[in-house]
């Protein structure tokens, strides 16, 4: 039978991650990794985005009859809340790279502006697009729906 490496040293293994107390820079750290993620899929709606308009009116209604379905909207709205929050954090990163912010205060204080930067540009966006953007009035994405049906452009 083996013995790990430690069991013959005598030494102890190395701690989990739940282990420690999550801390905001950590958080925000594996934050700013998931939303990088995040925006490379959501990168695949725009894509189809692009290539719905490009193919014509009935391609484009499809898309956007997903894009304001339920699930489609909760994509979006992911996908501008990771837009946001990497944006700022990004630039929060740089002030790292310049040798600022790295006193523990100052580094909370960033990370909370990050995250108030995040809330508001994300619900202004929201705010425009239920309120004046294509979703505001549903009757944009049934005219395109009739249109590719009868095979006009609108």
């Amino acid at each position: 039978m083996s013995q790990s490496a430690s069991t013959k040293t005598q030494r102890p293994l190395s701690p989990h991650l739940q282990v420690y107390k999550p801390q905001m820079t950590s958080v925000l750290s594996i934050l700013h990794r998931m939303t990088g993620v995040g925006l490379t899929v959501g990168l695949m709606l725009f894509a189809w985005w692009l290539i719905s308009a490009a193919i014509g009116p009935g391609a484009y209604a499809v898309f956007m009859n997903f894009a304001g379905s339920p699930v489609g909207m909760l994509l979006l709205f992911g996908f501008t809340l990771a837009f946001f929050y990497h944006l700022a954090n990004g630039i929060r990163h740089l002030f790292w790279d310049s040798g600022l912010l790295f006193k523990i205060e100052n580094a909370y204080k960033a990370g909370y502006a990050v995250l108030l930067f995040t809330a508001l540009m994300t619900g202004a966006t929201w705010y425009c697009v239920l309120n004046k953007g294509p979703y505001a009035s549903p009757p944009v994405t049934a005219t395109l729906a009739a249109a590719a049906v009868e095979g006009e452009t609108p």
